[in-house]
This record gives structure tokens, C-alpha cells and sequence, in this order.
């Protein structure tokens, strides 16, 4: 090697040289570039730690060990240190709730906020509203009166994936924003906003807005910076599961009258069945609000934009001795846009199925009262409620407005009553002209003797439907009334005579066994008005039949008419003591006038002579 070759080597050993020490790093460098590979050995030891107990699992699990215990897991883990644990609970977390992590555990907590109507419990576990108490009503045994309780077996939340990961916000913990723990709503709106958070910057929010005086509360979901997490899955679900509880007297009456009703947004209202064990509907459109409605206070949820593909079920609970009815669960769903506040508004209403203050918030809220349909509801909701409200507001005892709105149905119909009876009147003292007519024309001739008799009607002025059209007429207000006592909340706990609730029945005399068939059809119990309305009907039936022409052809009709009235009390002992007492009432009033007509009013002979006149005229052509 030549003495260049060596220089060369020397100059660039004294450049390496002096490169390594001038990049040589500070004490500080050393120091975090050593944290560092104690961060990086420390979370290699979390990883192998969590793959040991996997691995120790995994090997119970082969040894045939059924179950782990706590206890079995507690042995495996106390090998580890507690910031150990901790970092395997976080990374489990992590790894199941990604970034709302954070709020995936937690300690229940309850809130109040009251208004004048009612008390609202809200919870942060699922920001959710846990109960509502009406304030102004009891149950039937007087205590207060809680529409349900999201405990355990209830739902009410949204299902999304944010960042790859599953949320479901009903098992998970919200962060409360309130100025107190237990408020009372003054003169003005109070807010009440729970958030699922992951930073200020980034959470789901469910603001409930309560008013002073109102049945009614807005509730908005808002997403507020979640756009990047969302945006691979923008549809998120909406599921409310609940159990409804019985708050009234007669567990299968209620039952009966207890269901969920869905207005479509073509506006068209769905329902589920009553009476079913179970029942079910889902649909592929949209919704505007679907009501869990109880035989005299609805829950319902109100969207001001539609929501997606319902899918929706009850089922009863068979077991008797349950505090609960019905199982109502539902699921919808809905879209998030791709910005970075996106809010869902909704409404919801808690309270009484009154007709006069669901029709106020002009959603059509009003058809969950079950008035009946096509004319029997248009009877109830321009004539019956009309009246009803008109009389309550200044008579304070339910038992004298049932009496007068009776008066004043029965003195409307009277016209018609009156015309009844003129025409069977008509037709009792016509048939021995009838009977000569049958004889005249014996069997084999019957077209002609139809003919005859139909000749006679015209002559002497009668017309056989003339007894059966005013009554025909008056069909749909007994059908009316029999829809609107029962679905009536003004008369709920409202006592009168020996019934202490007019919504129920009167039982004067109740056991305890269950009799086979007898309890199933009949009950547990006598009710004293039903016993009345079957008397009073039978009495009415009877002055009513005796005063109508008997046919020969219709043997059987006579017995059908007083086995009805042994039907009725069957049929009505479990019904509202107030439909019971209007019925009674209506027949006393029946049998009143039915015999103020025939001793003041009507003269048969009169009758007869006229009729014997008509035929002396000229038949018109």
C-alpha cells in the first residue's frame, strides 16, 4: 500500500470519528430513546401477559373445566401487577368499544327534572329517559302512577358501528350535562343534555327539552365531530323495548285495550292487535310516530323526520300474577349525513289518551282513542264528546252527566222512537186483515198471498219497514256509546253510587277461586249495573215484542230476543260500569216512553179507522 492509499484511510478515519462525535447524542436523547424501549418492552410484556391468560383459558377450557368462575380468573390474574390489570382491561375495552372506550363502564346514576304534569327520571346509563310519573293520576290502588321503567329488560338506544367498532348505546355510560341533580321546571323550557363522549369535540348527545306546563317533550339526538367515524356506515338503528305494566283494575280488560298504533308516513294508521298473544308488523317504508298505548296513557315517539323500515311486536305476559301485560319491543332506522354536526329531532308524549289534548298537537295523536270507525267515531267525536265536555264544565259528578247525556240522546231520538212505534202500531192492528190473507192463500200460494199483502200495506198506508228504519237509524249511537264509555279517562276513578270507578267494573260481590269456563267468560266477580242493564232490557224487550205484530214464519225470533239480555251479562260484567249504567239508563228511558206512547199518545182504534180510510181512497196511480 503506497503512502497516498494510507493517508486516504487516515482522513476518512478522522472524518468517522469525528461524525460520531459530534452526532453523539445528548443526555436527554439517551434518556427518552431509553423510555421509549422501556414503553415498547413494557407494552410487549402487556401483550404476552394477555396472550398468557388466553393461553391459560384456552387450556381449561381443553381440560374439560365447564365454566370459569371468578375465582378461576382471579387466580390466573393475580400473577400480574395492578397496572397490569389495568392495561388488559383497557386493551380489552379498546379492542371492543374503539373509541368511546371511555364509556363503556361506569356507576348508574338517576336525575329528575319536574314539571308541573309529570316527574321525568332520567339515567346515564344510555342517557335514557328511566321512568316517567304522572303527577295529576294514580293507579287503580293509588299508588303513583310510573307509565314504565327502562330497568334491565328494557331498551332504548341507538346501534351504529363508529370506527369499525359496535356501539350500543343503551349499555353504555353518558356524561351528564346538568346544572343540578334534581330539577324543577320553572316559567321557562329546561335543557337536559346527556353525552356519550369521546372529547369535547367528539360525542353523541341526547338533549331532552322539558316545557313548564306540557305532556309533550322535544328530545334530539346529535352527532357532533363523528363524521370520519361514521362515514363507511352512515345507517344507524333506533330500538325501544319495553314492558308495560297494568296500572288498572281487571288485568284482561286492560290487556284487551292495550297495543301499539303506528301512523305511517303515507298517513295511514296501523295497529297491532289487542287481543292476540302476539302480534307483529314491520314494513319496508317510513313512520311518523308509533304510540305504546295503554288502555288510558300512551307513550309515543314522535319523528319530525320519518324513520325507516319499523319492525314492530307485542306479546302478553300469560303469567297472571305478573306486574306486567304486554312486551313491546321495536327497531327503526335512520341515516346520518356526512357533516360534522348531524342532529335527529324527535318528540315525546307522555300522558293521557284524552281526545281534547292529543287533537291539540295537530299529529293526529287523537287515534290512539279508540272511538270507533266511519260513523260510529264521527257520532262520538261532533255529538258524544261535545255534549260529554259540555256537561263537565259545570257538573262535577260523572253519574249525573252520563244520566243527562242520556236524557238528551234519548229526547233527540225521540222522533224516531215515536215513529217506530206508530208503524208497529200500525202493523199490530192490521193483522187480523193479514191473518184472513194467510188463511185466503194457503201453502202453495204463498207469491200470491205476498202480493195481497203488499196490496193491503199500500191501501191502508203502511209500510212494513216503517218500524225497523228509525231503528236502524239509531244503531250508530249504540255503537258509538259502546265505544266511548270505555275509552273515556273522565270517568276513570270517578265513583258514583256503589261503583268507586265508572272506567271499571262495579263488583258487588267478588271471589277468589278460579272457576273453569265460569272465570274465563263471566270473571271473579257480580257487577251490580250489568245485572241491572240485563233486567231492564229484558223488561224493554217485552213490552217492546208485545207491542209488535207476532210472525208465524219466525218462531224462534221471541226466544232469540230474551236470551239476549242473559247474554249481555256475560258479555258486560267485565266492562266500564259507566257503559253498564248509560245502558241501563237508556232502557228506563225506552220503557218510559214506550209507555207514555201507548197510554197518551197513540190510539190503536184511531189508527185502525184511518187506515180504513186510506183504503176507501183512490189508489194512486
Amino acid at each position: 500500500m503506497d503512502k497516498k492509499s494510507i493517508l486516504g484511510l487516515v482522513i476518512i478515519g478522522v472524518l468517522l470519528v469525528g461524525y460520531m462525535f459530534l452526532t453523539k447524542p445528548s443526555k436527554e436523547e439517551v434518556a427518552e430513546m431509553q423510555r421509549k424501549r422501556d414503553s415498547i418492552a413494557q407494552v410487549e410484556h402487556r401483550k404476552d401477559s394477555l396472550e398468557k391468560v388466553q393461553k391459560d383459558i384456552i387450556a381449561m377450557q381443553q381440560d374439560s373445566i365447564a365454566k370459569i368462575t371468578a375465582d378461576s380468573i382471579a387466580q390466573i390474574t393475580d400473577t400480574l401487577s395492578h397496572a397490569q390489570k389495568d392495561s388488559l382491561a383497557s386493551i380489552d375495552l379498546q379492542s371492543k368499544y374503539g373509541i368511546f372506550k371511555d364509556a363503556a363502564t361506569g356507576t348508574q346514576e338517576f336525575y329528575t327534572i319536574e314539571n308541573s304534569k309529570m316527574i321525568i327520571t332520567l339515567t346515564n346509563r344510555g342517557g335514557k329517559i328511566y321512568s316517567v310519573e304522572l303527577k295529576d293520576y294514580k293507579t287503580y290502588y293509588q299508588e303513583p302512577l310510573i307509565l314504565f321503567v327502562n330497568d334491565s329488560a328494557s331498551v332504548f338506544g341507538l346501534e351504529l358501528l363508529a370506527g369499525g367498532k359496535p356501539v350500543i348505546t343503551n349499555e353504555m355510560y353518558f356524561t351528564p350535562v346538568l346544572s343540578d341533580q334534581n330539577i324543577k321546571v320553572g316559567d321557562k323550557d329546561v335543557n337536559a343534555s346527556m353525552r356519550l363522549q369521546v372529547n369535547d369535540e367528539k360525542y353523541i348527545e341526547f338533549l331532552y327539552t322539558i316545557h313548564p306546563d306540557d305532556f309533550m317533550i322535544d328530545f334530539n339526538i346529535n352527532f357532533v365531530g363523528l363524521q370520519e367515524e361514521i362515514r363507511s356506515n352512515p345507517y344507524v338503528t333506533l330500538r325501544w323495548n319495553s314492558n308495560i305494566p297494568g296500572l288498572e283494575r281487571g288485568r284482561d280488560w286492560e290487556s284487551n285495550n292495550t297495543t301499539v298504533f303506528l301512523r305511517m308516513a303515507d298517513e295511514e294508521i296501523e295497529k297491532l292487535s289487542e287481543t292476540k298473544d302476539k302480534d307483529s308488523f314491520d314494513s319496508r317504508g317510513g313512520i311518523q310516530w308509533i304510540a305504546c298505548k295503554q288502555q288510558f296513557f300512551s307513550s309515543i315517539l314522535i319523528a319530525k323526520d320519518k324513520l325507516d323500515n319499523p319492525t314492530v311486536s307485542l306479546v302478553k305476559y300469560e303469567d297472571k300474577n305478573s306486574k306486567f301485560l304486554k312486551k313491546f319491543l321495536s327497531e327503526f332506522t335512520f341515516e346520518i349525513k356526512d357533516t360534522i354536526t348531524q342532529s335527529q329531532n324527535f318528540n315525546f308524549y307522555f300522558g293521557p289518551n284524552k281526545f281534547s289534548v292529543l287533537k291539540q298537537y295537530d299529529l293526529k295523536l287523537e287515534k290512539v282513542v279508540p272511538l270507533g270507525w266511519g260513523i260510529f267515531g264521527w257520532v262520538n267525536r261532533f255529538i258524544v264528546i261535545p255534549i260529554f265536555n259540555w256537561l263537565g264544565g259545570f257538573i262535577d259528578n260523572f253519574g249525573i252527566i252520563i244520566l243527562l247525556l242520556t236524557l238528551i240522546i234519548k229526547i233527540g231520538l225521540f222522533p224516531l222512537t215515536y215513529k217506530s212505534y206508530k208503524s208497529s202500531a200500525k202493523m199490530r192492528v192490521l193483522k187480523p186483515q193479514v191473518d184472513e190473507l194467510t188463511a185466503k192463500y194457503p201453502k202453495g200460494k204463498e207469491m200470491e198471498r205476498q202480493q195481497a199483502t203488499m196490496a193491503l200495506y199500500k191501501k191502508a198506508g203502511v209500510n212494513p219497514m216503517g218500524g225497523c228504519l228509525p231503528m236502524l237509524l239509531q244503531f250508530p249511537i249504540l255503537i258509538a256509546m259502546f265505544r266511548f264509555f270505555p275509552a273515556s279517562i273522565e270517568l276513570r276513578q270517578e265513583s258514583f253510587l256503589w261503583a268507586n270507578d265508572l272506567s271499571t267494573y262495579d263488583a258487588i260481590v267478588e271471589w277468589s277461586a278460579q272457576i273453569p269456563l265460569l272465570s274465563n267468560f263471566y270473571g271473579n266477580h257480580i257487577s251490580l249495573f250489568t245485572l241491572l242493564m240485563a233486567i231492564s232490557m229484558l223488561v224493554s224487550t217485552k213490552m217492546t215484542s208485545s207491542n209488535q205484530p207476532t210472525n208465524s214464519n219466525m218462531p224462534g225470533m221471541k226466544t232469540m230476543m230474551y236470551i239476549m239480555p242473559v247474554m249481555m251479562i256475560f258479555w258486560f260484567n267485565k266492562y266500564s260500569s259507566g257503559l253498564s249504567y248509560y245502558y241501563f239508563l237508556a232502557n228506563l228511558i225506552t220503557i218510559l216512553q214506550t209507555w207514555i206512547i201507548q197510554k197518551f199518545i197513540i190510539d190503536e182504534k184511531k189508527v185502525l179507522a184511518q187506515m180504513e180510510l186510506n183504503k176507501k181512497k183512490p189508489a194512486k196511480p
